[in-house]
């Protein structure tokens, strides 16, 4: 037995999109997730994205990352998977998507996809989080899943892996865990990022809640002003946009170029 799939990224993040209607009734998504985007062995990706009707949007996201374990978000999922709808399944070019997170609105203009974000939550400011025998500065945000936000003088030097699997696991944030993303100042109005991302267990090209936590993050500290640029990992930017009132971040709005890469048949 086969079904189709298609292959999608944004920024270098990458995902295997697959319709619900064309799983069969007894499919495990959690070991699809696992045995897909194992990289090497089969398609390879950072995660696995199921698109579903949805009775109070124009569709539904799922997103399982690829330990099989379903997360409430993913920002350029979402992207991704909302060019999809447009190319794919005839949705109109703004559309309101069904998360676990809540529902996030987005808009696209040919290969440029803007997505809002549902509100941030959770924020604390600096504070000390031991790591490894080192001393991390760090703030931590919800951006639809949880990140923290550690600026550095040079991201090259950061050992990511290392340092994110500890802050990841870290007892400060069980039971769900965190994303690590670590920042550097370019310039004003513009940050690299590197990101470990909880679920794939390695830093990733590009992570797109987490290129937000980093953009309202140094925005909170007034380290920047809205639009942001985010360069990440794979080279790619991405465009951070968001309102700070009395303290507080609202209004965060994700863009960046996302593609349709490939698509194929697996069998199960």
């Amino acid at each position: 037995m086969s079904f189709d799939f298609i292959k999608a990224e944004g920024a270098g993040n990458d995902f295997i999109i697959i319709d619900a209607v064309s799983l069969p009734p007894a499919a495990n998504i959690k070991e699809l997730a696992e045995r897909f985007c194992e990289r090497n062995k089969s398609i390879g990706a950072d995660g696995l994205l199921v698109y579903g009707e949805s009775t109070n949007c124009d569709f539904k996201m799922s997103i399982y990352n690829p330990d099989g374990n379903e997360v409430e978000m993913c920002g350029n999922g979402a992207r991704c998977l909302a060019l999809y709808a447009y190319q794919k399944k005839a949705k109109e070019n703004r559309m309101m998507i069904e998360t676990k997170a809540g529902r996030v609105g987005v808009e696209i203009k040919d290969e440029t996809v803007k997505l809002k974000l549902t509100e941030p939550k959770d924020a604390r400011l600096n504070f000390d989080l031991a790591v490894g025998g080192e001393n991390l500065k760090i703030s931590f945000i919800n951006t639809g899943v949880p990140h923290i936000v550690c600026f550095v003088d040079d991201v090259s030097k950061i050992d990511v892996k290392t340092i994110g699997r500890g802050a990841r696991f870290h007892d400060e944030f069980k039971p769900q865990g965190t994303n690590a993303n670590f920042v550097e100042i370019l310039e004003p109005g513009k940050l690299k990022i590197r990101t470990y991302e909880r679920g794939v267990e390695e830093e990733t090209l590009a992570c797109g809640t987490g290129s937000a936590a980093a953009g309202v993050i140094a925005g909170l500290l007034k380290k920047v002003t809205s639009p942001v640029e985010i360069e990440t990992a794979s080279g790619e930017v991405l465009k951070i946009y968001f309102d700070i009132e009395t303290g507080t971040c609202k209004n965060v709005y994700l863009e960046g170029k996302c593609s349709l890469v490939y698509e194929g048949k697996i069998g199960i």
